[in-house]
């Protein structure tokens, strides 16, 4: 029994020993690590330490400052004119003081208008190396140019007229949409299309144009320098519609002209075929038709026409007035006799230059001279026109005598 005990007690104390181990090496390392000395370096010589100490350092490179750019040699900058400009923005804008832009509004207004200028236009301006303003110059479309060159003692304005030119040109198209579109398709200007309709006027229902209808002129084109700036007279004119050839050949004498056919017969006739310039037929000459207003079937004695209110209404014919009056169904109109057997009547008007008060003095009425306007007075939806011949009896609109 006392043997066992004394073999437990070795067997616990072999047990007990790794404590004791693991309590005494953290502190057996540091001191083994403390015991082992560092390689030791051979110190330098003083002389190595001052050959490193006075060693120069490398040279410190700084950007070079950026060239100063070259001034500008004179140099001209063009403003464009906007919507809303006067001279002084213009001259204010290019780089003028306000009291040399007070003395050139001055000068400048003494030799052009200002109010031919455009938005779009250019003014051009030439700076010198300083950017300081030395000439203005400006192009007046249609008349010529006004330059300012700077003086010691201020601005010095000159003025030069373009010369005006004239050129017979040929003209020719065919009609596919409308006048309109064929004459700008040409490359000419609108302001063409009523000339062309009004040789013509008394031939060819500019209302009712087909296509593959055509035409051809001789025309004048006046030029100020290179702008074109208008159209003189049709010297010639040949239209093709429905089939139909007509043929204008402008004569003058005696300081008056006129349009003649190829055989010397006046292309001028009694009547014109529609008593307004250029706008669009919305109903014509019927027995029945349905009235928009009154919704019911009634006659349509006469040709009505769409346009603006304000459009000028035409006489179709020399004649004398012998009404003009408001009118419940056809609103203020207008009679004009032409003859014993012709009266038409012009209805749904305003604004006419033959007053009710004024119809009994028998007023002469011509085709040159409007005779009234459109307004808005009847029995119908819109601004429009109603034309209507009298012959006897009530008969076709005025495209039909």
């Amino acid at each position: 029994m006392n043997r066992l005990l004394a073999w437990g007690e070795y067997v616990s104390g072999l047990v007990r020993a790794p404590r004791l181990y693991f309590a005494v090496v953290p502190l057996a390392i540091p001191l083994l690590f403390a015991t082992i000395d560092p390689p030791r370096v051979a110190p330098r010589s003083t002389e190595a330490a001052a050959a490193v100490v006075l060693a120069p350092l490398p040279p410190v490179v700084f950007d070079a400052p950026a060239p100063m750019p070259a001034p500008l040699p004179e140099h001209p900058v063009f403003i464009p004119v906007e919507h809303g400009d006067t001279l002084d923005s213009i001259f204010r804008r290019g780089g003028l003081t306000a009291a040399e832009s007070y003395a050139l509004v001055q000068e400048f207004t003494r030799s052009i208008d200002p109010r031919r200028l455009r938005p779009g236009d250019f003014v051009r301006f030439l700076y010198d190396g300083g950017d300081e303003v030395q000439s203005v110059a400006m192009k007046v479309t249609g008349w010529g140019e006004v330059r300012a060159r700077r003086l010691a003692e201020g601005f010095h304005v000159s003025a030069a007229e373009a010369p005006e030119s004239t050129r017979e040109i040929v003209v020719s198209a065919s009609i596919d949409s409308s006048l309109y579109e064929a004459i700008r398709g040409a490359g000419e200007e609108p302001q063409l299309v009523q000339r062309l309709v009004d040789v013509f006027q008394w031939d060819v229902d500019f209302f009712r144009l087909q296509d593959g209808d055509s035409f051809s002129m001789v025309v004048e084109k006046k030029y100020s320098g290179s702008d074109l700036v208008g159209y003189g007279p049709i010297l010639a004119a040949r239209f093709v519609h429905d089939g139909r050839e007509f043929e204008a050949f402008r004569f003058e004498s005696g300081g008056r002209a006129g349009y003649y056919t190829r055989n010397g017969t006046p292309v001028r006739k009694q009547f014109l075929k529609a008593p307004l310039k250029f706008t669009r037929i919305t109903s014509g000459f019927t027995k029945r038709r349905f009235h928009p207003v009154l919704k019911k079937m009634r006659p349509h004695y006469g040709v009505d026409y769409g346009a603006p209110s304000g459009t000028p209404v035409m006489s179709t014919a020399d004649g004398v007035v012998v009404y003009a009056g408001f009118d419940r169904g056809e609103g203020k109109h207008i009679r004009i006799k032409h003859n014993s057997r012709t009266e038409t009547w012009y209805l749904q008007c305003m604004g006419s230059r033959v007053p009710t008060a004024l119809y009994r003095r028998r007023p002469q009425t011509s085709r040159a001279r409007p005779a009234a306007q459109i307004d808005v007075s009847s029995t119908f939806p819109g601004p429009s026109f109603c034309s209507t011949c009298q012959r006897d009896s009530p008969g076709p609109g005025d495209n039909r005598v």
